[in-house]
């Protein structure tokens, strides 16, 4: 029994953010009924099938949208959901005849979630575009990357999922809230560039404060000796940012670096590039497991950097069971954590497999959904 039981949601299948959404809710314990199209796999791009990790938890049907009687069919379940997930370009919703005003005539509190890169206006909202685009157009992928390197953000993380879906849970959940007070449904527009662009915020903050040139790789978080990664002996690398004083002072000691002057002047940024040249070196002597066993767990700010199959397995994470393998698949538990409620992982359902006895619920007849499972086999 999640936090979220009880709510119960209509997903449009999509690509990215969307569905990644749809899990985040389903994870909280809302019913997410997982609307997906007949002989159309171009929306999943890939065919994830017992590996679509983002469809766990989730019922599928399965049903034809150019059928009228299938469009009346997801409206009779919107009549009884809290919330609507689609990720379409601005207006194929209407054109399908499930846009807002038609749902939300069916049902006034409806919560009716809209997941774009662009938003729902503005002079690219028909434009195509993925992750990187909508990340690079809202300022959010400038810092990421060396200088003088062109910049690359990891994929999907900054934008279709942090900037994109995280936004659309939180406003989802929101307009919930709103609605069971007001009775009052609306439509949310998360666009990835305005999320993206909020994230920016902090970011925001310390370059206003002097902190963070706009040039990469100068500024306090991404400039100085000690916020950094660095190669190992092994090929692998290990993480510091050792940012406060004391903090940086015991890198440097542990190090053997503590009375070197130059490194008593961790904050003057004209020693910064000769300095990571010097811990280059220091880190490169030696292979990954030696900086583990002599850093790790201190307050020197370190960390290994590490794939998720070998994250599986290191003491802090199994203990708190961040990842797993369920039913062979790799994946991250449900967070955030609830202590009266706790989230669970639910199983990836098969397309279609809940189709029967979804249309059952929501008062269709045998008739209809017998011509409805004919029409999408």
């Amino acid at each position: 029994m999640g936090v979220l039981d009880g709510v119960r949601i209509v997903e449009i299948a999509g690509i990215g953010p969307g569905p990644f959404c749809g899990m985040l809710l389903a994870d909280m314990g809302a019913e997410v009924i997982l609307v997906e199209r007949v002989g159309h796999k171009g929306a999943d791009m890939l065919d994830l099938g017992p590996h679509a990790i983002i469809n766990r938890g989730k019922k599928s049907i399965a049903l034809d949208l150019k059928d009228p009687e299938a469009i009346e069919a997801v409206l009779r379940l919107i009549e009884g959901s809290d919330a609507l997930i689609e990720g379409m370009r601005p207006g194929v919703m209407e054109r399908l005849g499930l846009g807002p005003e038609v749902c939300m005539a069916r049902n006034p509190g409806l919560v009716y979630g809209r997941m774009t890169g662009w938003g729902q206006q503005g002079p690219l909202a028909q434009a195509a575009g993925h992750d990187l685009n909508y990340i690079a157009l809202s300022g959010a992928l400038w810092f990421s990357g060396e200088a003088g390197q062109p910049p690359m953000a990891p994929p999907t993380l900054v934008g279709d999922l942090g900037g994109g879906a995280l936004y659309l849970a939180l406003g989802i959940v929101a307009g919930i809230l709103h609605a069971g007070t007001s009775g009052v449904g609306q439509v949310v527009d998360a666009a990835i560039v305005d999320g993206s662009a909020n994230l920016m915020n902090l970011l925001l903050s310390v370059h206003a404060a002097g902190q963070q040139p706009l040039e990469r790789g100068c500024g306090l978080l991404d400039g100085a000796h000690w916020a950094r990664t660095y190669a190992c002996a092994d090929g692998l690398f290990v993480s510091v940012q050792a940012l406060e004083p004391h903090f940086n002072a015991l890198l440097f000691h542990t190090l053997g670096l503590g009375d070197d002057p130059d490194f008593k002047r961790p904050y003057d940024s004209r020693l910064w590039g000769q300095l990571q040249q010097r811990l280059a070196a220091v880190f490169a002597s030696q292979p990954r497991q030696h900086w583990v066993d002599l850093l790790e767990g201190s307050d020197a700010c370190f960390a290994p950097v590490l794939t998720p199959a070998e994250a599986l397995l290191h003491p802090h994470m199994a203990e708190r069971g961040v990842y797993s393998r369920t039913d062979g698949v790799l994946q991250a538990a449900p967070a955030p954590r609830f202590s009266a409620s706790p989230s669970a992982v639910g199983a990836i359902p098969k397309r279609g497999e809940h189709t029967a006895e979804i249309l059952r619920k929501a008062g269709l007849s045998e008739l209809r959904i017998e011509r409805l499972l004919n029409a999408s086999q």
